[in-house]
């Protein structure tokens, strides 16, 4: 298999990069990166390991420039963010050009976009567009389909995902950070999708290892892709903390302080540097916890799902883990169109694999239960 990886240079994408060079299918790996230099030191490193390694530098802006470079590949996987500006930018010339599609989208504004805007394009190409292949969105998702198929009915899912300011990810992650923490975000309740305002609510969520942590309402990509690929939902959320330091980005956040593209922009610069202090350090350590409640054999349960990582691994990991799933067509369609983790992928292929890299889920808080 041929892949290019966008935005391949960056701390996610570098990742994936690393793992689809050393994988055994994979023939070649294109970084597509406006960091040229940083892509050449890259592959610098990887070359003589496995699959052949090219650069191309990359400007994501370049719609023509885009379609050309994916031209040639089996799948475009991409980490270029944020993905509120890029993701239907990408998939459209991925379709474009005649390849299949995969990223870690997470902006929940650019799933939906993705969805109206490219499924019928891609159906009609007979192009696959998997969209939020990472770990939130995801393993999360591909959690809740393997729970839902252990249900006779599933009704509510809860994704608390704990991300501490310092877990990395470079100045696209703190743009994405400062979006999905402002202005109306996408909820599933009572059946419907409902707009609510950024950090409007707040709970303690207890996780593994870290303990009870407070989160609130943001605006990801389950609540949008979840209820639309997993039918009788009635309620579906999102709730993000960060722990210490977090009043400083949520305060300003619910005045309204990072309400536009060129505010994020400008916050992320000034914010940047800050994270740039603890570059030599280990970033730390994440976690999820999805609460999955149904029914079955006509009495309410609940399942959990939890688990910790690192930001880069576990994302940069799941993406490559996806990507090949789909270029080997071990999912369960083969119809073209726009489809999220829940929809594509099987989760007793998908979870065992990622799990052989170091990402497991559990059911229980102590992960001593593995999921699969």
């Amino acid at each position: 298999m041929k892949i290019i990886v966008l935005g391949g240079a960056g701390d996610v994408g570098s990742r994936t990069v690393e793992d689809l060079v050393l994988s055994p299918d994979v023939e070649r790996v294109t970084i597509a990166d406006r960091n040229a230099a940083a892509a050449d030191k890259l592959a610098a490193t990887l070359r003589g390991r496995g699959a052949q390694i090219d650069v191309h530098p990359l400007d994501a802006s370049d719609q023509r420039a885009l379609v050309e470079a994916m031209r040639g590949h089996d799948i475009a996987a991409s980490t270029l963010g944020p993905f509120y500006r890029f993701e239907t930018k990408l998939a459209s010339a991925a379709i474009e050009a005649g390849v299949d599609y995969t990223s870690i989208c997470d902006d929940w504004s650019a799933a939906q976009a993705v969805l109206t805007e490219c499924d019928e394009p891609a159906r009609r190409a007979g192009r696959i567009v998997l969209t939020g292949l990472g770990t939130s969105p995801g393993v999360t998702n591909v959690g809740i389909r393997y729970i839902a198929g252990q249900l006779d009915r599933i009704r509510r899912v809860d994704v608390n995902v704990f991300q501490p300011l310092n877990a990395g990810g470079g100045e696209a992650v703190l743009k994405h950070m400062l979006f999905i923490i402002s202005g109306q975000v996408a909820a599933w309740r009572e059946g419907k999708q409902v707009m609510l305002p950024a950090c409007s609510e707040a709970r303690i969520v207890e996780f593994p290892r870290y303990g009870r942590i407070k989160v609130w309402n943001m605006g990801h990509t389950e609540p949008v892709t979840i209820p639309r690929f997993i039918s009788g939902l009635e309620e579906c959320n999102f709730f993000m903390g960060f722990g210490r330091g977090a009043g400083l980005v949520v305060w300003p956040a619910r005045r309204g302080l990072f309400g536009s593209d060129r505010r994020i922009d400008l916050v992320a610069r000034l914010m940047a540097p800050l994270e740039r202090l603890t570059s030599g350090r280990e970033p730390a350590l994440g976690a999820v916890r999805v609460d999955v409640w149904g029914e079955k054999g006509g009495e309410r349960v609940h399942h959990m799902m939890c688990g910790i990582g690192q930001m880069r691994e576990a994302t940069g990991l799941s993406l490559s883990v996806g990507t090949q799933m789909l270029a080997r067509r071990e999912i369960v369609t083969e119809e073209g169109g726009v489809y999220a983790p829940e929809a594509c992928l099987k989760p007793e292929v998908f979870l065992p694999a990622v799990k052989a890299k170091g990402i497991e889920a559990y059911e229980d808080l102590a992960m001593t239960k593995p999921i699969l």
